[in-house]
């Protein structure tokens, strides 16, 4: 519920909402249709470019709702030339980071569901920083709402008809501790009259919050799960993800499992790999074994480096004889990330809101 004098979010509304709101008024929900239109087609950033709406439908947006207030404090751009971040102050002056990534014509949102983190990766940035709250589902839709802007501004080589199809959730924060603004973000990025996000372009990435994995089966979100696995032994495991101990990997596996069973969707399952820590021989096959059977893909990821741990990436060989183990022992296919905006720290495990 909005706090009295406090305006509604417009990037918080599902178009149904959007369009009860417009009814509730009495107006024509004709209207509704060209507001959304204006927002997530046109990504319109004001009043003043909503011209084709009538005055008396304006005012009492005006008088009710607001855009989100997020305001870029700092952009940086990657020598890659692929990756830009953006440092977003929120209207209470904390921050957020979200980060635009190009690979081979599409283009990638990575955005927050929190400011901080309560998960407490030893590994991560944001997990260093602690939790200091969660997003709204309008701050989620306006992170996207401005990628797109970006985009269809040209800016820094793309073209003006160049749009945002990627939409993954690896920012800072757990989405699936604030599993229902990050949901009903969904829902709104999903709709097919607005960014029209297949369930396919979207992504979850989760510690592995194994209630909020069996609901996500059971309410079929139209999102693809990634789980950051990062070592199949459990004490290593707790030492990395100290919310481990609740979520042991036993508990986990079976909510995976019926995730897959009851969707009939692949899991990506996520590892950092740390030199000497969690890449040898050992630790691909305990991974193969754990994994097999399941429709998985493995994502291997050298560890990005942070100011708050003290481990350092992998080389390339580690990640290979890890590779070469799980496709040849266990037939699971695996891919070695391709690492981008590393020198604005931009990478997985590396935003703190501070750029």
């Amino acid at each position: 519920m909005k706090a009295p004098n406090q305006r509604l979010s417009l990037h918080g509304l599902t178009r149904a909402e959007l369009t009860g709101k417009i009814e509730g008024w009495g107006f024509s929900p004709v209207h509704a249709t060209r507001l959304w239109n204006y927002l997530y087609w046109e990504n319109a950033a004001s009043w003043d470019a909503m011209s084709e709406l009538p005055a008396k439908v304006r005012a009492r947006l005006e008088t009710e709702c607001a855009f989100e207030d997020l305001t870029v404090a700092r952009e940086l751009r990657s020598e890659d030339g692929f990756t830009q971040k953006f440092l977003m102050a929120l209207p209470d002056k904390r921050k957020i980071e979200t980060v635009l990534m190009k690979f081979a014509g599409r283009a990638t949102a990575c955005v927050s569901s929190q400011v901080g983190c309560a998960m407490g990766c030893a590994f991560c940035a944001t997990g260093q920083m602690g939790f200091q709250r969660q997003l709204s589902t309008g701050e989620i839709v306006a992170q996207a709402v401005h990628i797109q802007r970006i985009l269809r501004q040209g800016n820094r080589g793309a073209t003006a008809s160049e749009r945002l199809r990627n939409l993954v959730f690896m920012g800072m924060g757990e989405p699936l501790h604030n599993y229902d603004a990050v949901m009903k973000a969904v829902e709104i990025l999903h709709d097919q009259n607005g960014f029209a996000l297949a369930a396919s372009r979207v992504t979850l990435s989760t510690v592995g919050v194994a209630p909020a994995i069996r609901r996500l089966a059971d309410e079929a979100r139209p999102a693809h799960l990634a789980v950051s696995l990062h070592t199949a032994m459990q004490e290593e495991r707790e030492a990395l993800i100290p919310v481990a101990r609740h979520w042991p990997l036993d508990e986990l596996m079976a909510a995976c499992r019926y995730y897959c069973e009851r969707l009939g969707r692949r899991i990506f399952f996520e590892l950092a790999l740390i030199a000497g820590k969690n890449d040898s021989a050992e630790h691909a096959h305990a991974t193969g074994r754990l994994l097999r059977g399941l429709p998985a893909q493995i994502n291997l990821i050298a560890l990005n480096l942070t100011a708050g741990f003290g481990g350092t990436p992998s080389p390339s060989d580690a990640a290979r004889r890890f590779q070469k183990i799980l496709a040849e022992h266990y037939e699971l296919p695996s891919t070695v990330r391709q690492k981008r905006g590393l020198d604005i720290a931009a990478g997985c495990g590396q935003l703190a809101g501070t750029a």
